[in-house]
């Protein structure tokens, strides 16, 4: 396959809001050692990449400058030493970064086959919240059948995409969002509760339930003593965001008293080899039940690459149910 030397992307020209993305000619990228090279059909649009607009979350070293951490495309080249993946082959794949583009590269093991059933669209919401998800809930939290789960944010694509894997492993999901629409959707997704935070107090809830056994937060400030209320004796939570800022006043006396467990993780900056084993478990348990129809992305809108400016506007709104994607192809 003949490959252009130049790529349409959107880079960020300065810090600042959704008017610094802004369209651009870049070089191609070359895969290394390890790594395909992917004609991208769509990336998906996250949290992580407004931050980094923003100037607060800064890409690793080696990573490209350009947003972007998760995409779906056709391998179009290969790098030496990577095997099991064909030039042709369509997938979706998690990103160090550069998914606004025409081309991006990632390792060959971050990539994961396009489910059967799926399009393209839909399969380049997959990666960044499956990951994190299956990182953090099952294999960081050790969510287990039975158990009561409480996710914020229940509308998001990582709270859409928690919801679903939570419920189908046989968890008790307890979801919260700020609009009986939002709720609405939580329930229909398996919510057994879905908890509008404007009207009720989720913590009254959840304590009136028995208590959370894992909490998902993605809010942090005056949620993290609100959260610590909400669990259950031996209960854990788990931190990916702070939405709402990472400063709390917390009473470390009810952290013995009920042997709670606070921890968290950022995905990006994992390793290479931490993240493959992810897509690996994310292979073997998520992708049948993505195949058959069990679980399946919650789509929000579609934006042109230009117009990915609009797509952070959107996002940052919070009218977004689900994920927003970018049209790349």
């Amino acid at each position: 396959m003949s490959l252009p030397d130049q790529m349409r992307a959107v880079e960020i020209s300065a810090p600042g809001g959704p008017e610094a993305l802004r369209s651009c000619m870049r070089p191609l990228p070359r895969p290394g050692y390890g790594e395909v090279l992917l004609k991208v059909a769509f990336a998906g649009v996250n949290r992580p990449d407004a931050l980094q607009r923003a100037g607060s979350y800064a890409p690793p070293p080696t990573a490209s400058d350009l947003p972007g951490l998760e995409a779906s495309g056709e391998v179009v080249a290969i790098g030496p030493g990577v095997s099991g993946v064909a030039v042709g082959e369509r997938v979706c794949a998690l990103l160090p970064g550069g998914g606004y583009a025409e081309y991006a590269t990632c390792p060959a093991a971050h990539a994961l086959p396009v489910p059967d059933g799926l399009g393209m669209r839909e399969a380049a919401c997959l990666p960044e919240t499956h990951f994190t998800v299956w990182s953090n809930v099952f294999m960081r939290g050790g969510l287990g059948a039975g158990e009561r789960f409480l996710v914020h944010g229940a509308s998001s694509g990582i709270g859409t995409t928690a919801i679903q894997l939570a419920r189908v492993f046989g968890a008790r999901v307890f979801a919260t969002a700020g609009s009986e629409e939002k709720c609405a959707l939580a329930t229909r997704l398996g919510a057994e509760r879905a908890i509008n935070y404007r009207e009720e107090d989720f913590a009254a809830i959840l304590r009136e339930a028995g208590g959370a056994n894992l909490v998902l937060d993605m809010v942090g400030g005056s949620y993290i003593g609100r959260n610590i209320k909400a669990m259950a004796m031996e209960g854990r939570m788990i931190h990916i965001a702070f939405l709402a800022g990472p400063r709390a006043e917390i009473s470390f006396a009810q952290i013995m008293a009920r042997r709670l467990t606070l921890t968290g993780s950022t995905l990006r900056p994992q390793s290479d080899l931490a993240k493959a084993r992810i897509a690996r478990k994310l292979r073997a348990r998520v992708w049948p039940l993505l195949e058959a129809g069990r679980i399946a992305p919650v789509m929000d809108e579609t934006f042109a690459l230009e117009d990915a400016a609009k797509a952070h506007a959107r996002m940052e709104s919070g009218a977004h149910m689900g994920k927003i994607v970018l049209r790349v192809a």
